[in-house]
């Protein structure tokens, strides 16, 4: 959904596609829980199939993505777009595109730029979610999500019962209480790519 930078420098530009399987999916039946596995596994660049393994991070509802992207406050007659400040999906605030990004505390976490921010990735005290891997604090594009982003925005009923951390590798799996797992058209994840 925006521009990635690379560690050698070269970018990913938006749009990129990401390929992946649906491993299975479950039904909700008898009070049990409805269930779907699946596998982000490939970016598609320049007609080459680059193998990735993913982690989930986050999911958020379209709703959330939509109040992610309007603006706090109505902008001045005149005021460009781009000035206009947006709060991220897990709260850190965005000062307009080319300012910075600050979290729930005011402390600086990275910068607005067109289409998302980069910011350094954190994990919220009592997270599930891991902040910087392998000590590579470098700026991350996170889009509409926080930098200490984690868990299911929006989407009350749905839960992450397997990020793809752990085994197998990249195998994600979200569950539904009483309902079956419905991913919408304008949900986001927040994925990782190890």
């Amino acid at each position: 959904m925006q521009d990635v930078l690379l560690p050698s420098g070269a970018k990913l530009p938006m749009g990129t596609e990401l390929a992946g399987t649906i491993l299975g999916a479950e039904p909700a039946a008898n009070g049990g829980n409805g269930s779907i596995s699946l596998r982000f596994d490939a970016l598609l660049v320049d007609r080459q199939r680059i193998p990735v393994t993913t982690s989930l991070r986050a999911l958020a509802g379209f709703m959330e993505v939509l109040d992610a992207q309007t603006p706090e406050f109505s902008p001045g007659f005149g005021t460009p777009s781009t000035w206009e400040t947006t709060r991220q999906i897990g709260g850190d605030e965005v000062y307009g595109v080319g300012g910075p990004v600050t979290n729930r505390c005011n402390e600086r976490v990275g910068t607005a730029v067109y289409g998302g921010v980069l910011v350094h990735v954190r994990a919220g005290s009592g997270s599930k979610c891991r902040g910087a891997l392998d000590k590579d604090d470098r700026p991350q594009a996170l889009w509409v999500f926080s930098a200490d982003a984690c868990g299911v925005y929006g989407r009350e009923h749905v839960q992450i019962a397997q990020a793809g951390r752990d085994a197998p590798s990249g195998a994600i799996v979200l569950i539904s209480d009483d309902r079956g797992v419905k991913l919408r058209a304008g949900d986001a994840m927040l994925l990782r790519v190890r």
